[in-house]
């Protein structure tokens, strides 16, 4: 019977049984074989901190409103990392094929039917399995980057050196950038200089993250990407930048934001804030780009070798194990970055 991750109360997690979803027309049933945990979005699930948990979205009107919560435990199949092996067909389908792997968004669950035309572009055959969990995680760097207008020669700060913060250090560096990297763990400061960071600074540094940055840039760098997703490091990030500066807040901010002091720096420099989100790409790129096109340009990166995404890997774990390497997560482990999840059907040499 297939299985299915489920979030059954605040810090409680657990594999369950699922009824086999029906082969669509025009789809394939895909069997995974990974699927990476995005740590940031899915503890606000395991910790009950979501706002669609708490609050009514109205889709129509962009706002959350009171009323009853969008979301109820229990809440099923949240990932959006996932790699697997078409195993099902409908009729008239030729791309994919039985037999591809293909990466995409399906949740953790050890098998899902999804719409042919969603995946026929994300064949990874031939690839390192692994590494089509980062499709997501990626795009969402290369969002932030996009974001910050990232240009050669460019000084740039990153705040938060979890594994897209990593992803956004290495492509600022592709971009031609110079990068200093912000976190509070030594070994992911450690990453990020294998990243492309020509610097680091521990965030509890005395008076600041932010004036250790502008004493590296004088004047102050170009623009800064937050991804801790931690209003203090926001507003470290406002304090590192230029006169007119911006700072990309591409984190996912839980409840208030009382260390963000409006009053101060963001004022007098005129600082801009610019909100990255992946469900959209920034306004002056026009539609030249989309989430399609993010995911294949960064995947492109892996593919040729320029990102190494497979280094940031630090535990694959079966999901039958999901409620330990939560709660590993929740405790915020120093030891974990990225954490994978393992179907029965992944092959041992996969």
């Amino acid at each position: 019977m297939p299985e299915v991750v489920s979030f059954t109360a605040p810090r409680e997690v657990a594999l369950v049984p699922c009824e086999a979803p029906p082969l669509l027309p025009e789809s394939v049933r895909v069997r995974t074989w990974y699927s990476g945990i995005s740590a940031g979005t899915e503890l606000t699930a395991y910790r009950g901190s979501n706002p669609y948990l708490t609050g009514t979205w109205d889709a129509e009107r962009r706002l959350f409103v009171p009323g009853t919560p969008t979301f109820a435990y229990p809440v099923e199949g949240w990932g959006y990392s996932e790699v697997g092996e078409v195993a099902e067909v409908a009729d008239g389908v030729t791309a994919p094929a039985v037999g591809d792997v293909v990466h995409g968004i399906w949740g953790h669950r050890s098998e899902a039917v999804v719409a042919a035309a969603a995946v026929a572009a994300r064949v990874w055959t031939g690839q390192d399995a692994l590494s089509g969990t980062f499709a997501r995680v990626g795009s969402i760097a290369l969002n932030a980057v996009l974001a910050a207008e990232v240009r050669l020669g460019d000084r740039v700060a990153i705040f938060g050196q979890g594994v897209i913060g990593l992803l956004a250090t290495r492509l600022a560096t592709l971009a031609g950038a110079d990068v200093i990297a912000v976190d509070a763990l030594p070994r992911r400061l450690e990453a990020a200089r294998a990243m492309g960071a020509l610097e680091t600074v521990p965030a509890s540094v005395e008076g600041g993250a932010g004036p250790v940055v502008r004493g590296w840039a004088p004047a102050g760098v170009d623009s800064a990407i937050e991804l801790s997703g931690n209003d203090r490091a926001l507003h470290e990030a406002v304090r590192s930048v230029v006169v007119d500066g911006t700072v990309v807040a591409s984190g996912f901010y839980q409840g208030g934001a009382e260390h963000l002091r409006l009053g101060e720096e963001f004022h007098h420099n005129r600082v801009r804030i610019v909100a990255s989100q992946i469900s959209g790409t920034p306004v002056a790129l026009g539609p030249r780009w989309g989430q399609p096109r993010l995911v294949r340009t960064f995947m492109e990166q892996v593919r040729r070798g320029h990102v190494d995404v497979r280094s940031l890997v630090s535990d694959v774990v079966d999901a039958v194990d999901v409620a330990a390497v939560f709660a590993r997560l929740d405790r915020e482990d120093p030891e974990i970055l990225q954490a994978v999840l393992r179907f029965p059907a992944a092959p041992d040499d996969a």
